[in-house]
């Protein structure tokens, strides 16, 4: 019920906001919300990255050399947080602005597709939304991770679960934190309640900068779900990664 309730008040808002573009401010078209196909198309990757870092490549191979030795959580992200799109995925988690939240979902699933169909990632069994603390929760009112990840579930028709993993602190806010402020800031802020009985699953979140977050999820539900990637709007590589 309360799924159903969001996605109606996510298709009233889109309805309702002026169809104009979020970065270039021009009219959009017909069935388009948010942003521009032009726009949209100048803010995705240009070119293949690594799953692992976000390093450009020349070819589109999982990992980049470095990677290749650690092989950290693969990240399917179809654009970089840097070039264009962090104002709007900032708008989506700040001020509730979700006009372009279907444009975003849908070319984050054309991203996996895509990387499918190249066999670098396997399709997940579940989607798992980053949770957010009740308290964060009752402050912002919605959880970005979660509308995100039941839009994808619409799509795709893979199962939404939100009722295994919680998060059981009320931590700062990531943004601003140097990595090990942020790794120590999340440490055991997530509990895992209940059995996850699905292998294969897709850890949901808007952002991934320093992949903190993500780790951190990952060692909570590693022994039950051994095969895990990561997916968001876009990813905030290190600087001159995508140089």
């Amino acid at each position: 019920m309360i799924r159903q309730v969001f996605s109606q008040i996510v298709n009233l808002l889109g309805a309702s906001l002026p169809n104009r573009c979020l970065l270039c401010h021009q009219g959009v078209a017909r069935g388009q919300t948010g942003l521009c196909s032009a726009c949209l198309g100048a803010s995705l990757y240009q070119q293949p990255v690594c799953l692992g870092c976000g390093r450009g490549m020349t070819l589109q191979l999982k990992y980049c050399g470095s990677c290749q030795q650690s092989r950290p959580l693969p990240v399917v992200a179809p654009a970089s947080y840097h070039q264009g799109l962090g104002p709007v995925i900032s708008g989506i988690k700040y001020q509730g602005q979700m006009a372009a939240l279907e444009s975003l979902c849908q070319a984050l699933v054309e991203r996996f597709e895509e990387l499918e169909a190249l066999g670098l990632v396997s399709r997940p069994q579940a989607l798992l939304p980053v949770p957010l603390h009740p308290g964060r929760l009752r402050e912002r009112g919605f959880n970005q991770a979660w509308m995100i990840a039941n839009r994808l579930s619409v799509i795709l028709g893979i199962p939404l679960v939100d009722d295994c993993l919680v998060r059981t602190q009320h931590t700062l806010a990531q943004a601003g934190l140097d990595g090990k402020a942020r790794r120590q800031n999340l440490k055991q802020a997530f509990e895992l309640q209940q059995a996850l009985p699905y292998p294969r699953v897709a850890i949901i979140d808007d952002v991934v900068t320093t992949g903190t977050t993500v780790s951190e999820i990952a060692a909570q539900i590693r022994v039950q779900a051994p095969d895990m990637q990561v997916w968001c709007l876009a990813r905030a590589e290190a600087p001159g990664l995508l140089d």
